[in-house]
């Protein structure tokens, strides 16, 4: 266990089986679950999130892609830092944002997939490839691995 801003935080294998597990959820691990719920409770944040799926981006190109101020986004880029929900890379002057790792990827792109079944019509995730691809228009397409999944 390492203490961590947020609270403590337990490293789990990256690779643990994605198949639903009947252990109880400790109270110290559903606090951190919620906690990483708070963070996704914001619609900015949630945009801000969504962005960097496809790349890192700095904050002014955040900024400019949630149409929020540069400030206002950096205050979000902290909280989710703090949370582990994002990653930093300084290049020069600029610092970079990514996500942290492949389950927030997995985590707000399973949101964004869900939330669209609330609304009318044919989910967007349920269209063909070419579709799928304008969800993130500036990265290509890549081809489904044979589970189905991007590679």
């Amino acid at each position: 266990m390492v203490f961590h801003p947020v609270g403590p935080v337990y490293y789990l294998r990256m690779n643990a089986d994605s198949a639903r597990c009947g252990r109880r959820l400790p109270g110290d691990e559903a606090n951190l679950v919620a906690e990483v719920f708070r963070m996704l409770a914001d619609a900015t944040r949630v945009q801000i999130l969504w962005a960097l799926v496809s790349h890192e981006k700095s904050v002014n190109d955040l900024a400019t892609h949630v149409g929020k101020p540069a400030p206002s986004v950096s205050q979000h880029l902290a909280k989710l830092r703090m949370a582990r929900l994002v990653r930093t890379r300084r290049e020069g002057t600029t610092i970079y944002y990514s996500l942290d790792n492949n389950h927030v990827a997995q985590l707000v792109t399973d949101a964004v997939f869900n939330a669209e079944h609330a609304g009318p019509g044919v989910p967007g995730h349920h269209r063909d490839a070419s579709d799928l691809a304008a969800l993130h228009a500036d990265v290509p397409a890549a081809s489904p691995s044979k589970n189905g999944r991007r590679a």
